[in-house]
């Protein structure tokens, strides 16, 4: 145990025993994120949160008390995790030979054995796509439609994803309906080649003059948002007119909020991009380049809880945040979001098909998943 200095108490010796913080300032420093002091759950101790603990046992734990170790607990022995693993904010972590929610289920096997049975041909476990328990993969189900991107076998080394284009989002085929999908594989029926059997061979270009005529100066055929075929871009989905150009370069959904709205009002969209009216700027038109206020104003509205403006990663005006443009992921109301956190699907951050906000992905209508990856609108 610690043995605090004078004027700091707690098991870390983590709290003050007299606080230079206003009472407000203190409170917020304490809030989770739904806005509640310290969960409900604790006291507020000059920002940091001490914990409540009724039974002495220590189950209320984490820095806004948001943890309830209590559900770790055996109901039968009393015992922390069964006494087979360790408990981390209300999950058990087993050790090696045992399983369960609560550790409480020992495998027959030992763990060696568990470890050799789950290891792919690749020698990654569960092919880095399930969970290993008593030598048997469970894999992980990344599409919650259940329609496709099944990933299966003995050690999870099938991933049906790898038989979608991307434009076959928009329909239940495989390997763009020309072909069969084995583990992850397509097999081509007669007529068509392709890693995804995309290309027919009556085309008169080969298969990488066509995808380099569709690429353009994209990494990606028909930028990610069409079907390439002999060298010719066809956008998807076929009746959205804000897609387009000879690439599927223009997406003029950049230009809109979540609301909507184009350019914020102030401006028209070119290609994918806000063209401002005189007197304001941004990627879409957001900010006034005067307004009616002092810096102090302006400053006091850009500061985050600790005080510090637009989370030290922006610059402020008008009362509100302009994140550095050198760092294109730093994003939100006081730049405090990291938006390289949003996940991705064949290369593009939310598919394409989708803003990044705060680190989760705002997916536009008619798209779903935790990439905007899955088409649940009509077929085509």
């Amino acid at each position: 145990m610690c043995e605090c200095d004078e004027g700091w108490f707690g098991e870390a010796c983590q709290f003050q025993e007299e606080c230079s913080l206003l009472s407000k300032k203190s409170r917020e420093l304490c809030k989770n994120q739904q806005g509640v002091v310290c969960s409900n759950r604790g006291t507020c101790q000059c920002g940091s949160c001490v914990c409540d603990q009724n039974d002495d046992k220590g189950l209320v734990t984490g820095r806004f008390c948001e943890c309830d170790d209590g559900e770790c607990l055996d109901e039968d022995t009393g015992e922390v995790c069964g006494g087979h693993g360790q408990c981390y904010c209300g999950n058990c972590y087993c050790a090696a030979g045992w399983h369960g929610d609560k550790c409480e289920f020992q495998c027959d096997i030992n763990p060696w054995e568990s470890k050799r049975k789950c290891t792919s041909p690749d020698g990654k476990i569960c092919s880095n796509r399930g969970t290993c328990v008593c030598g048997e993969c469970t894999c992980h189900d990344v599409d919650p439609s259940g329609d496709w991107g099944d990933i299966h076998g003995d050690t999870c080394e099938c991933d049906e994803r790898n038989c979608h284009a991307t434009y076959d989002r928009y329909t239940d085929d495989f390997c763009s309906g020309h072909g069969q999908c084995n583990c992850g594989r397509c097999d081509c029926k007669d007529g068509w080649t392709g890693k995804k059997c995309e290309h027919p061979l009556s085309c008169s270009l080969s298969l990488d003059s066509s995808l380099k005529k569709c690429r353009g100066t994209s990494k990606l055929p028909c930028n990610g948002r069409g079907q390439c075929v002999c060298g010719q871009c066809i956008c998807h989905p076929p009746e959205e007119s804000r897609i387009h150009g000879k690439n599927c370069e223009c997406d003029d959904r950049q230009c809109e909020d979540m609301k909507g709205e184009v350019c914020g009002g102030h401006g028209y969209c070119s290609c994918g991009r806000c063209i401002c009216e005189e007197g304001w700027f941004g990627n879409l038109c957001q900010f006034p380049r005067s307004c009616d206020m002092s810096d102090a104003q302006s400053k006091e509205l850009c500061e985050t809880d600790d005080g510090v403006i637009c989370s030290g990663k922006g610059s402020c005006h008008c009362g509100q945040c302009i994140c550095s443009r050198q760092e294109w992921w730093v994003s939100g109301e006081h730049c405090e979001c990291d938006d390289r956190e949003c996940d991705k699907h064949d290369g593009l951050i939310c598919t394409g098909n989708g803003v990044c906000s705060c680190g989760n992905c705002d997916c536009w209508e008619g798209w779903t998943g935790n990439a905007c990856e899955i088409w649940v609108g009509a077929e085509y």
